[in-house]
């Protein structure tokens, strides 16, 4: 009788700790915003760590926003196209390439694209900013059009809605938790926050997100939040993954440089 009571109250085992494939190496960056300082030093630090961890089949995701805010977007996109290039690289679809994309063909978007960020992706192709104020809206619409390279706009159109790895799931803003994932909208995965980010349940996946800016990683345990608000902290930040194991390789700006940074998520 004691016996089985005992294993009637015996807490439940824990759940086995989320996993990517065997052999597989996922380093995952958060949302850049235009700060190519820091995504150059992120993208070193990644390759000489790819380098010099044991043979593995490693893969780059880009949650998105790598637009908007800070200085040199042009520049975080070329990064991103050359790096792509040369190594597997994914990138997900964020909320700022979607208005970015859209201001191409809509005045009203871009409207709301320049208030968000958008003029300093724009200054960052190469007008400089008193030309840019003497702009119409159409004038700046015009001349996105002509400024901005066909190839960077495919690159940001062939973006990716959501990465399955093992038991993770890479996304831009998170999903909706009433959707399985198969039935999730695009305008969730690139715009929710509350409703995803209140959620106390576990899902299907861990998710690793970005679009929310945290001043550390935010490690629910069902989600990891990644997005440490580099255009404006200074801090950028990866999570890799291997076997169970996770941890974050940071570029930091300090003092005028950029230091790198290695912890546990």
């Amino acid at each position: 009788m004691l016996r089985s009571l005992a294993r009637l109250f015996r807490p439940p085992a824990a759940a086995p700790a989320a996993r990517v494939p065997e052999g597989e190496r996922w380093y995952a960056i958060g949302d850049i915003h235009g700060r190519q300082d820091l995504f150059a030093a992120l993208v070193a630090a990644i390759e000489a760590d790819d380098r010099a961890a044991a043979p593995a089949r490693s893969q780059v995701v880009l949650l998105g926003d790598l637009v908007d805010r800070g200085p040199d977007s042009a520049g975080v996109i070329a990064h991103a196209r050359t790096w792509a290039a040369q190594r597997p690289v994914r990138l997900l679809a964020g909320n700022h390439e979607e208005m970015f994309l859209e201001s191409f063909g809509d005045l009203e978007m871009l409207r709301h694209f320049l208030r968000h960020g958008g003029r300093e992706t724009v200054l960052s192709y190469g007008i400089d900013r008193k030309t840019y104020d003497a702009m119409s809206l159409e004038e700046v619409q015009v001349a996105m059009q002509e400024i901005v390279p066909e190839e960077d706009r495919a690159f940001l159109t062939a973006a990716e809605e959501w990465i399955e790895a093992g038991d993770y799931l890479f996304v831009h803003a998170g999903i909706n938790p009433a959707l399985p994932l198969a039935e999730q909208r695009r305008a969730d995965l690139l715009w929710i926050r509350e409703r995803f980010l209140r959620h106390p349940d576990a899902y299907s996946h861990v998710v690793v997100h970005g679009h929310t800016i945290f001043e550390g990683v935010e490690d629910t345990g069902t989600r990891i939040g990644i997005d440490t608000g580099a255009y404006r902290s200074g801090r950028l930040t990866a999570l890799v993954l291997e076997g169970s194991a996770r941890r974050t390789i940071q570029a930091v700006a300090q003092d005028g440089a950029i230091a790198i940074e290695r912890g546990n998520s």
